[in-house]
């Protein structure tokens, strides 16, 4: 087990770049590449980081130039041959060859394209344009990359013994979470951190703590490279941006109102079982419930990512028996701001009336909330997204207002095509 605070002390991180890998990625981005790789390839899209922590002044914190240094880096990056061989030959969600062969060769010959940075009112402004399917990739490598350079400035003023304490606390921390985890009844829950996490080595110890102390109960990890050197299960299926691109790029009201189904009926085409997961919140949970066809109800289940988590949950049970379907045969994932007290209570609130699963982010791979003075390392909200296809831009309206994201006019057309009514702010939690 690699010794983190002596790795700190002794090299100050010099030989560990932050991204070591293409696949040092979410499951869910590779899928969704494969996905638009077949269907979107020549889309033109731009990504743009958004930090909605204000307060933290990334241009100030972190230098430009070893921002730089790690994002050329990344640029220099390509699959290895060990790399192509589990995902071309590995078993994902009970299928082998999960990627195409056109899609892998494709992939086995990607450099990242270029990326624009600007310092704008003490943040960094971060922008990739291209090809849908090369500038997608780039949205976990430039989170963790911020996130780790982060926590790098915090850490640097630190004396050797002070660093073996902190993560020592990190650690008890931690493992007392898994302590009180373990002995919940039929609990499924996976690590899904990649993107906010602080540091690649302590992601991949919190995995390894949580195989040893969780056992079956520990489902898999969303970040590839680490559920390849663990051999552990690679866990996700889609996200907003699908959606957001689709509805972007529709012509009129009516195709606007049908973007998300028409993302999950290309998706349908590709895949079965566990992956048939839908994530009805881009656009508002109660209209795209309201508006999905028949066969959607067919699907495995549901993840939640925004809003109050159990009244998502009570909206999907009565949508399936509205639809004829038994709840209890159906899987609800929470992964939104999730610790130990919620899932606790989301698993005692549900098991038994659906089939419920978890995927842990933030709290789980950031957690360092009390450990150094003034909480500099403190979790915060930093996203990147697709904020513009083909010239058109974005929206998200999401079950959280406070999450939103568009041109104030573009947000009020799609509430009016969506029919989303009025809503219940809450606090973004990491």
């Amino acid at each position: 087990m690699v010794d983190i605070a002596s790795r700190v002390w002794n090299h100050k991180w010099k030989i560990d770049p932050i991204v070591r890998s293409l696949i040092d990625t979410d499951f869910y981005k590779l899928l969704m590449c494969q996905s638009v790789f077949r269907n979107s390839p020549d889309t033109h899209v731009t990504f743009s980081l958004i930090n909605r922590t204000t307060s933290i002044r990334m241009a100030e914190l972190i230098d430009e130039g070893e921002l730089r240094e790690q994002l050329d880096h990344i640029r220099s990056l390509s699959l290895s041959r060990g790399e192509s061989t589990w995902m071309r030959g590995n078993t994902f969600y009970g299928k082998r060859q999960m990627f195409r062969p056109d899609f892998m060769d494709w992939f086995e010959n990607l450099r990242l394209p270029p990326y624009h940075l600007e310092r704008r009112h003490g943040q960094y402004e971060l922008t990739f344009e291209g090809k849908w399917p090369e500038v997608m990739l780039w949205e976990i490598p430039a989170l963790s990359v911020l996130m780790e350079l982060r926590s790098r400035k915090v850490l640097e003023g630190m004396g050797r013994f002070e660093l073996q304490v902190l993560y020592a606390r990190a650690m008890t921390k931690l493992w007392e979470k898994v302590e009180r985890l373990r002995d919940l009844p039929g609990l499924k829950i996976a690590d899904f951190g990649t993107r906010r996490r602080h540091s690649y080595l302590w992601q991949d110890w919190c995995v390894q703590a949580m195989i040893e102390g969780l056992g079956d109960n520990f489902t898999g990890t969303s970040n590839c490279l680490i559920a390849m050197r663990r051999e552990v299960e690679a866990i996700g299926t889609n996200a907003h941006e699908l959606p957001m691109v689709y509805a972007a790029l529709a012509d009129t009201d009516d195709e606007l109102r049908n973007a998300p189904y028409k993302v999950l009926a290309d998706w349908h085409e590709e895949h079965e079982g566990n992956l048939r997961i839908i994530l009805p919140d881009t656009f508002g949970t109660t209209a795209f419930l309201e508006g999905a066809p028949d066969w959607l109800a067919g699907w495995t289940g549901i993840r939640i990512d925004s809003g109050d988590p159990a009244v998502g949950a009570e909206k999907a049970i009565e949508w399936w028996k509205a639809r004829g379907e038994d709840p209890r045969d159906k899987l609800v994932i929470f992964s939104d701001g999730l610790d130990v007290e919620k899932i606790k209570a989301l698993q005692a609130q549900f098991a038994g009336r659906v089939k419920v699963s978890f995927g842990w982010g933030t709290l789980l791979t950031n957690d360092f909330r009390g450990l150094v003075p003034g909480d500099a390392l403190s979790p915060f909200s930093l996203v990147c997204k697709a904020v513009a296809a083909e010239g058109r831009p974005t929206v998200k309206l999401s079950d959280n207002p406070n999450k939103a994201m568009g041109p104030g006019l573009e947000v009020e057309r799609y509430k009016r095509v969506f029919g989303v009514g009025q809503q219940m702010p809450m606090q973004v939690e990491v």
